[in-house]
């Protein structure tokens, strides 16, 4: 494959992510504006207004939670940082909706909380006041559980790179480890928490299990209830495009928050600020900051999912949920492939050939991280259930048969689903591979008659295969916590582990929701504690002994 070759997959792959938004983009012109008038006069602010709510309360918190603790552990020492340096990333491994599954049973008006209060208490079901777990502020709190480890990660590398240069100046000025904090240390690691709030927004209008249990109204919920119970495709693409509006508004925040993070640069041998070792009140405290997020993030919903488990008649090693099991590894499976390969395609080529059409070809790929997996499927729908119809009617027209749904409802538009929605976080992941390699490495294999292909098969691949590896395990845990395009595109009679999780749980049935949901978090702990680990060997040498305060 030569260069020309590499540069057309590459504008195919950029175009294959770029289909569902122009689809739905089309598919919401051509509707009828009678519905989107009615959109307007029933449902269009309802759902503005709480998908607004649930943005700004998830944003608060994930950036006082993950930035407080990551300062935490780089900065100070204390009992037990080296546990909490890897713990507080482990709620990442969580879905949403498993989370609110857990608490839901825990704290609803049946679960442990509340009759153990009226067994206290004596009180009857209307002689006291508890807060509703299933409400905004319930799934925000949910959200909040899940989704503060992106504000944490990307907090502690910006902690972790930050020379002790301008920290130890403003110590000298008098300044204690707080003053230095909000003075110089927070101002300067503020694009990364920007950036890892915006990402944690971005989840949260793309989350459907969440809400859609709650039982709270927002663009993602709506776009289901248009698709499916109302068969309303033209205002399922209106609200499509509402979200899809959003979610690349937020996608350019984050785009500007990045660029601006690279000119805070400590360079090639970063001398740390030294860690201040806490004692007394101030020690206490910090273990119980940074407990609170481990303790109610993951360690409580794992044990509630576990007893949860025991008391349902769901068997993990029947031949039902064996099925689950294998088409969720399946699909996880075939989708980290095909994504990363993709991935690779694109990153390979804008090495070689980096000009313009290759640069947008790869900015496009990236688009879908920003598009809930909602929109994706309705964007992929439209197109491909018109192509059926076509074939299906030229067929019956030339030879008097009909082929059915060739397309719409497989395995294959699903697995392209995921490819739109995950090419990013493999893109990202193959890229940081890619500049590690010396660009002599590529001169030297074009000299010995390298075809490009050959060239990164034979040359790139072998020292990329770490690399690979995590780009590949990254999409395959997202992929089986995936819901909503799942939900939509799935063929028939073909449910995962997450649409059987969701199904049970919308019968009331959480213990059973429990068995699924718990495989779902075991397979997403591996790359959580990799990627943790990684962060911890991070390069960067302290400047002196820990100091005391």
């Amino acid at each position: 494959m030569g260069s020309r070759t590499l540069i057309i997959c590459t504008v195919i792959i950029g175009a294959m992510c770029l289909l569902p938004m122009v689809a739905v983009a089309i598919a919401a012109a051509l509707g009828s504006f009678d519905t989107l008038s009615h959109l307007i006069d029933t449902v269009l602010l309802r759902y503005t207004l709480t998908t607004l709510a649930l943005m700004v309360l998830v944003a608060i918190f994930t950036a006082i939670i993950g930035t407080g603790t990551a300062w935490l552990v780089t900065m100070t020492r204390f009992p037990g940082v080296r546990f909490f340096e890897i713990s507080l990333a482990l709620p990442f491994a969580f879905p949403a909706y498993v989370m609110g599954y857990a608490y839901t049973d825990f704290l609803d008006h049946p679960g442990a909380v509340q009759t153990f209060l009226r067994d206290v208490t004596g009180w009857g079901p209307r002689d006291y006041w508890f807060p509703e777990i299933r409400s905004v502020e319930g799934a925000a709190l949910m959200l909040t559980l899940v989704l503060y480890p992106y504000v944490y990660l990307l907090a502690r590398t910006a902690f972790l790179q930050e020379s002790a240069t301008a920290t130890l100046a403003a110590r000298s000025l008098g300044r204690g480890p707080w003053g230095a904090f909000w003075t110089v240390s927070l101002p300067m690691a503020r694009p990364a928490i920007a950036g890892g709030v915006l990402l944690a927004v971005m989840e949260t209008i793309a989350d459907f299990g969440t809400v859609s249990y709650f039982g709270i109204q927002t663009f993602a919920t709506g776009i289901y209830t248009s698709w499916f119970s109302l068969a309303d495709r033209g205002g399922a693409a209106q609200l499509a495009l509402c979200l899809l509006t959003f979610a690349l508004f937020i996608a350019i925040l984050e785009r500007m928050q990045r660029g601006a993070s690279k000119h805070h640069n400590a360079g090639k041998r970063i001398e740390r600020v030294p860690p201040t070792q806490l004692t007394g009140w101030a020690k206490v405290g910090a273990m119980a900051a940074c407990g609170a997020p481990v303790f109610f993030g993951f360690i409580l919903p794992l044990v509630l999912l576990f007893e949860m488990s025991f008391a349902s008649e769901q068997d993990l090693f029947s031949s039902r949920y064996i099925g689950f099991i294998t088409n969720s590894i399946i699909l996880a499976g075939v989708a980290s492939v095909v994504t990363v390969l993709a991935a690779m395609l694109v990153a390979f080529n804008l090495r070689l050939n980096p000009g313009r059409l290759s640069l947008s070809a790869a900015h496009v790929s990236r688009i879908g991280y920003a598009v809930p997996g909602g929109v994706i499927a309705v964007g992929l729908l439209v197109p491909f259930a018109a192509l059926d119809n076509g074939i299906d009617g030229l067929m019956r027209d030339w030879f008097g048969i009909s082929t059915g749904l060739l397309f719409t409802g497989t395995i294959t538009v699903l697995v392209m689903a995921y490819m739109v929605r995950f090419m990013a976080a493999a893109l990202n992941t193959v890229e940081a591979g890619l500049s590690t390699i010396h660009p002599t490495t590529d001169a030297v294999a074009r000299t010995l008659g390298r075809s490009p292909m050959t060239m990164l098969w034979s040359v790139h691949f072998p020292i990329l295969r770490p690399t690979v590896f995590t780009a590949m395990l990254i999409v395959f845990v997202d992929v089986m916590k995936e819901l909503p395009a799942t939900l939509i595109m799935r063929p028939f009679n073909f449910d995962t582990l997450a649409v059987q999780a969701y199904r049970l749980a919308s019968d009331e049935r959480l213990s059973g929701a429990a068995v699924p949901s718990l495989v779902i978090v075991a397979v997403g702990l591996l790359p959580v504690i990799l990627l943790c680990k990684a962060l911890a060997r991070r390069p960067g040498r302290q400047s002196s002994r820990p100091t005391a305060v």
